[in-house]
């Protein structure tokens, strides 16, 4: 099967992809899977326009998964283990999009995310992306600040 698929990615590029890229959700289809007009700055989905935060969480609670695990925390360090549903995620990272739009963050903008492998990091991304802010993580710091025990 591998050796099918790696033939088939070789042998036609285009076609290999944009079937890869028919598992996504769209908003607006490409019109060019590459182009490749401006080397070395080549362009994959040219014209195309997805939000991987609607693909990761909304698409799911729309097809009947809202109630099923999305993230799983597990720390050996404070001992705390949490389960978030898609619908739990969903809901904290539309909160936290509102919070990083309510102080002026918009589209294009730049955010640094500076924080521990915590749960919340992963909702400060999926914000960034579902607002269309670029981020850059920088896990600092630790788990233990969380200890309550």
């Amino acid at each position: 099967m591998y050796e099918q698929l790696y033939q088939q990615s070789i042998n036609d590029r285009d076609g290999f992809w944009a079937a890869a890229a028919a598992a996504v959700h769209w908003y607006k289809k490409w019109d060019k899977v590459l182009d490749e007009s401006n080397p070395p700055f080549y362009r994959w989905f040219a014209g195309g326009l997805v939000n991987s935060c609607y693909n990761a969480l909304d698409w799911h609670v729309a097809n009947g998964r809202a109630h099923q695990p999305a993230l799983i925390y597990d720390s050996p360090v404070t001992n705390i283990i949490k389960t978030y549903t898609y619908q739990q995620l969903l809901d904290e990272v539309a909160r936290f999009a509102g919070a990083l739009a309510a102080q002026g963050v918009q589209k294009g903008d730049r955010v640094i995310i500076y924080m521990p492998m915590v749960p919340e990091t992963a909702v400060a991304m999926l914000a960034c992306a579902r607002i269309g802010a670029i981020h850059s993580v920088i896990f600092g710091g630790g788990e233990h600040w969380q200890h309550r025990g």
